[in-house]
């Protein structure tokens, strides 16, 4: 019975890397696929019909009749020890994520995938940043773990490194998100500093084992790296920058946006001075940036004051499984009904009465305009 458990287990495991190497696939149209069909197995015999209804096309229709070539690599990949493959509608999907409507199907986790659910902050910038520069990204990020934060970044160069290496120094977590594969690191220079982040924290990568440093890669995870975070600040950026580019995305995808300002005549202030233009907040300290966070997404990172502030829960009945994957779809800012449908794939009648429970539970309230928060809480499971 167990290893028909395992090859069960498995079988579906390849199904899912299926749907997430098919062309226009994204996690929202694999979690309707696979609710509707009532697995992922089943939903690699999608109808082109319906396929079509979701937008998805003929090339979406060979891909899922053909097993990609990267399906044993990811298998062995996962086989190891403290790695982790975690798909769309997993309770251990980020709850963030399933704001974006180009939401990963698939997530390649190594080190503690817990990380990637808690309350973060973003510290990005130049690849060759002045030596105040540095200082100023090792010193927001100290500021930030005191706080409770874990700081996310792409683990490039630079201000990247700066912001990584001193959460880890300063006792903290670290999230670092990859354009590469998982079983790569990029700057090959960042192995050391790599494996300490995932003992730390975690290294994420929605790309399969074996993907090179490829251009395209980077803009695409840096939507990744503003869509985990609460908030997003820029520390020395040209006005030609891929730091500008997450901090637009952080931008669309509703995330604060933060530009440490510099001297006029210097390049690398140039791009944060243009996100101040544009209606990012300026900071001149950590202490700036924690207090630009709106409050109820910074007692997500403080429960004991939060608790302390509301006095004590009453809980409802225990929360199922289902119930569960709604109450991370709310992600961290007010949500509709409709919008928990499309990101949950669940009924409308079945998303109505799941809110009721999780109001009971004292897990969400109710907002302006018939929408729904999450309530900051002192534990999770």
């Amino acid at each position: 019975m167990l290893l028909c458990g395992v090859e069960d287990r498995d079988a579906e495991l390849r199904a899912w890397l299926r749907l997430a190497a098919t062309p226009g696939m994204d996690g929202l149209r694999a979690l309707a696929l696979t609710r509707h069909y009532g697995s992922a197995e089943a939903a690699l015999h999608a109808t082109p019909k319906f396929l079509a209804a979701m937008g998805l096309g003929p090339r979406a229709l060979t891909a899922l009749r053909t097993p990609p070539a990267m399906l044993a690599a990811s298998l062995r990949w996962v086989d190891a020890p403290g790695r982790l493959i975690v798909r769309v509608g997993d309770p251990d999907y980020p709850p963030q994520l399933l704001t974006l409507s180009s939401a990963p199907v698939v997530l390649y986790v190594r080190g503690s995938v817990s990380a990637l659910a808690a309350a973060q902050v973003a510290v990005v910038g130049s690849r060759r940043p002045t030596p105040a520069g540095r200082e100023t990204s090792r010193a927001f990020a100290r500021c930030m773990v005191q706080a409770g934060l874990i700081v996310t970044s792409g683990l490039a160069m630079g201000i990247d490194a700066a912001a990584h290496r001193a959460a880890l120094e300063g006792g903290g977590q670290s999230v670092a998100v990859c354009g590469t594969g998982p079983d790569l690191v990029y700057p090959t220079g960042h192995v050391a500093l790599a494996d300490a982040i995932a003992t730390a924290g975690a290294l994420v990568s929605e790309f399969p084992p074996g993907t090179p440093p490829l251009p395209g890669n980077f803009p695409q995870r840096n939507r990744l790296i503003s869509g985990l975070s609460l908030g997003v600040v820029v520390i020395e950026a040209a006005e030609r920058s891929g730091s500008l580019i997450t901090a637009r995305l952080a931008g669309e995808q509703g995330r604060e946006v933060f530009a440490v300002p510099g001297s006029i005549y210097s390049p690398l202030s140039r791009g944060c001075h243009r996100l101040i233009r544009d209606g990012a907040q300026l900071v001149e300290s950590a202490d700036e940036l924690l207090r630009g966070l709106q409050r109820d997404l910074f007692l997500a990172v403080s429960p004991a004051s939060a608790q302390a502030a509301d006095g004590p829960r009453i809980s409802g009945p225990p929360l199922d499984s289902d119930s569960k994957i709604l109450l991370n779809a709310c992600g961290f800012g007010p949500v509709d009904a409709d919008i928990l449908v499309e990101r949950t794939g669940f009924s409308a009648s079945a998303v109505s009465s799941m809110l009721l429970l999780l109001e009971l539970n004292g897990e969400i309230e109710s907002c302006a305009g018939g929408r729904y928060c999450r309530v900051p809480k002192g534990s999770s499971e």
